[in-house]
């Protein structure tokens, strides 16, 4: 599937939200070598972390079709994409 560089900047940001979501949940609960959770906790947490593995995922390859497609070097697109996102690190 072909993508536009638009599309790749949607599916980052939704990427860093997702990460941003288990950050959240992660401070809110505590280490969960330091406090137990109880099992609604590590359900909540477990489905945030898949969804933004999942989404961390397609980000990659739709990154890489994108670079392939656009025969560019792959670390061109992923600086412009973190230009694009905001992420400077």
């Amino acid at each position: 599937m072909a993508h536009t560089f638009d599309e790749l900047v949607a599916k980052q940001r939704a990427a860093d939200e997702a990460h941003t979501r288990v950050r959240q949940l992660r401070d809110a609960y505590g280490p969960p070598a330091r406090a137990k959770w109880s099992g609604r906790q590590t359900s909540t947490w477990e489905t945030a972390w898949r969804a933004w593995r999942d989404l961390a995922r397609d980000v990659r390859l739709a990154v890489a079709e994108y670079a392939r497609a656009e025969g560019r070097p792959l670390h061109e697109i992923e600086a412009e994409l973190r230009r694009a996102t905001g992420d400077h690190g």
